[in-house]
């Protein structure tokens, strides 16, 4: 029987002591694209960061690839909402992407051929081969986005956990990430994202959980990007039903 890449039962997450996010179970298998779907403040950053072990898990179980959060991170990747690289700190997109190799490498230890290529690979997937000596801070905001993305996969994670990929990403970028995604999930990798776009969970996601400070619904975004669940996960927002789409409105 396959190991689930992430199994999460009855778990509440936050941080010293104080929840942010209750009552989660959930089940995501190789190759399967989950979408933790909510408003702004929902707790899907929180969520994502407690399965990488770097926030507390409270109640209930995870499981992540068979191990604690914080023993199977060697086996994990993680593209941060917001790059915590300083675009004026003069470090090239190979340097970037190449840092995605430390864990194996370690800090000390020179970059061997198998490093190098796997940085190659990972830039050439994103479409940036081209711009490996560039220097970071240049790159607009989707290729920085997309750089990162690379420096996740170079360390070819089993797991990879996205948050909030496509803010402020241009629809070229857009494009390439979705595809680079779903290469990904083809290969075996399982993926975890967190969006507040109804669209873009519909296009790529096999399992939606809604939350907004719980759990409120989990399965197909069929089952989940419906009305219903959606009127429910956001509270005093309202859902139009036009020409097929859901729109959120503040009320």
């Amino acid at each position: 029987m396959e190991t689930a890449a992430l199994r999460l039962a009855g778990v509440s997450v936050g941080y010293s002591g104080t929840p942010v996010v209750t009552g989660v179970d959930l089940e995501l298998g190789p190759g399967q694209r989950l979408a933790l779907v909510g408003p702004n403040g929902a707790g899907k950053s929180t969520l994502i960061k407690s399965v990488l072990g770097l926030a507390d898990i409270l109640d209930g179980e995870a499981i992540v690839l068979d191990r604690t959060p914080a023993r199977a991170r060697e086996l994990t990747g993680y593209v941060p909402q917001t790059g915590n690289l300083d675009s004026d700190f003069p470090v090239s997109v190979r340097q970037v992407v190449m840092m995605g190799r430390y864990r194996r490498l370690g800090w000390w230890r020179p970059a061997r051929a198998a490093d190098r290529r796997a940085v190659t690979e990972a830039l050439d997937r994103v479409g940036l081969a081209d711009r490996a000596g560039m220097r970071f801070g240049l790159l607009s905001g989707g290729q920085r986005q997309r750089v990162l993305l690379a420096r996740a996969i170079a360390a070819r994670p089993r797991l990879l956990l996205l948050d909030e990929p496509f803010n402020g990403v241009d629809a070229v970028s857009q494009e390439a990430i979705v595809r680079v995604l779903r290469e990904l999930s083809a290969d075996g990798t399982a993926l975890v994202l967190s969006t507040h776009d109804l669209a873009v969970a519909r296009d790529l996601a096999d399992l939606v959980c809604l939350i907004n400070g719980r759990q409120w619904a989990v399965g197909g975004p069929g089952e989940t990007l419906m009305a219903e669940p959606l009127r429910r996960a956001y509270g005093s927002s309202a859902i139009d039903l036009a020409d097929g789409r859901m729109v959120l409105v503040d009320l």
